[in-house]
């Protein structure tokens, strides 16, 4: 028997002597007060509600939510723009309001959004490029706000396991988005029915966050009971001199910009590899085939989940020897992705099967980084900062990776093309040429998180005593 905190009885709550309430722990004498009733229907269904919010319950809501934030991000992805700008916005309120309301608003602001734009026909193009960019908008709200929650309900080992769950959102979401866009596009002769699917999905979601995500007290994880607000200008100095936190943004980017290459580009590469073996037919008139996206968005989705889980476990492991593993495993991850994919390049002109292989061990190792760089901002930014420093960890991903590597890559192809613009064999190897890019770009990206685990320590450190000084006197802090 428990007491819920109005005094009303709850039902099969065991069979200790100590009768308990959701907020905490009562005499054994309130057994017998008078005032103990039977609950009513109502208030024994908010008394359910109210154990529904568990923190771990928090983190699987938000989980769901950012999977379908990135399934539909990938399913028409136009207005990264526009994504970019909100952002730091978003960032900003969700240091300083409450921050399950801005994500339920936000989820539902884009889940009718993308409906709506789901039966704009192609005279009103421009109208329906508006809709994508408002739902840009709407996404940059979760992306920039979800993480904090999580970093503010877990701590430690914890927080690595949920963030890792949260954002394995990235991978299986976009995969699912390829496998849906593909699907949807061959089921239904149309591709605005992948547009219908997402925000059924996403109203579920909000609804979810809006009654069963907590709103943690930023910092409580950490146990700073003082409060660390500071101007906003103050926040962004102290996040371009955070030196851990710069070089694993630049980190991020590098991820970012290989990841929006390759889901654009690697399924027209491995179908040119395929006409150059002769084993398909150049395709000349749409809809061409979708088997080789259908293909790679199962591979990201099953690599994203392997990639996320890998990299929780070996930073975990890490941490027993060395306490700068969180940049170090990412370091590694990055430079031996590198090589894998370099492979792809060579293996796919004569086995598609090698290729495969390849892009899986290459994607997995690229994935190990996405929750440990979630991690290694937590550690070294105060909480009360942490939305701003997530949403322009984001705009720098966007602005210096998948914005622009897309449109580059298909660039260089072009002008290469050019030389001899009728052979299936140039077309095939020119596009791979442009693609080699990337593979240097991930390396870049390995050596900016070397640089992390050189500064990690000392940045974590200067955060941990941020959080003391606020504990002890708040207005000795200094920014």
């Amino acid at each position: 028997m428990c007491v819920e905190s109005d005094g009303c009885e709850l039902e099969g709550c065991g069979s200790s002597d100590e009768v308990r309430t959701l907020s905490g722990s009562m005499s054994p004498t309130l057994r017998s007060s008078p005032d103990l009733r039977s609950c009513r229907p109502g208030q024994k269904f908010r008394a359910a509600l109210l154990k529904c919010k568990s923190p771990v319950a928090a983190a699987g809501i938000l989980s769901f939510g950012n999977v379908l934030n990135y399934m539909d991000r990938y399913t028409v992805a136009v207005f990264i723009c526009s994504f970019m700008v909100a952002a730091p916005i978003f960032g900003y309120l969700g240091d300083r309001f409450n921050r399950k309301i801005i994500l339920s608003c936000g989820i539902f602001f884009w889940s009718v959004v993308t409906l709506s734009s789901s039966f704009i026909t192609k005279e009103y193009y421009w109208l329906f490029v508006l809709s994508r960019g408002l739902i840009g908008i709407g996404e940059s709200s979760y992306s920039s706000i979800s993480p904090t929650i999580i970093g503010d309900l877990f701590t430690n080992n914890t927080r690595t396991m949920m963030l890792s769950v949260f954002y394995l959102a990235i991978p299986l979401g976009s995969g699912l988005g390829y496998i849906l866009g593909s699907s949807a596009k061959e089921a239904a002769g149309d591709w605005h029915w992948a547009l219908r699917v997402s925000p059924v999905l996403g109203i579920t979601a909000g609804t979810l966050i809006l009654f069963f995500v907590p709103e943690p007290k930023r910092g409580s994880a950490d146990h700073a009971a003082g409060r660390l607000k500071t101007p906003w200008t103050c926040d962004m100095k102290a996040l371009a001199k955070n030196r851990s936190y710069v070089f694993s943004s630049l980190a991020s980017a590098a991820v970012s910009f290989a990841t929006g290459a390759f889901g654009v580009w690697i399924p027209q590469y491995l179908f040119r590899a395929q006409v150059v073996q002769k084993s398909v037919v150049p395709c000349t008139q749409e809809p061409c085939s979708s088997k080789d996206s259908l293909i790679f968005g199962a591979i990201t989705c099953v690599t994203g989940l392997l990639g996320v889980l890998i990299g929780a476990a070996t930073t975990r492991l890490c941490r027993q020897k060395t306490e700068r593993a969180d940049p170090l495993v990412c370091a590694v991850s990055m430079l031996g992705s590198a090589i894998f994919i370099c492979l792809i390049f060579v293996v796919a002109k004569k086995s598609i099967v090698g290729a495969y292989i390849c892009i899986f061990i290459g994607e997995t190792l690229l994935f190990l980084n996405w929750a440990i760089t979630a991690d290694i901002l937590m550690y070294v930014v105060i909480p009360t900062r942490r939305a701003t420093a997530v949403a322009f960890q984001g705009f720098t991903s966007h602005i210096l990776g998948d914005a622009g590597s897309p449109y580059l890559i298909g660039l260089i192809s072009d002008n290469l093309q050019k030389s001899y613009p009728g052979s299936d064999l140039w077309k095939f190897l020119s596009l791979g040429y442009a693609l080699m890019l990337c593979p240097f770009v991930i390396v870049l990206g390995g050596m900016f998180f070397l640089a992390t685990a050189l500064f990690f320590l000392d940045d974590r450190e200067k955060a941990e005593r941020q959080l003391s000084q606020s504990t002890t006197s708040p207005s000795s802090i200094k920014v």
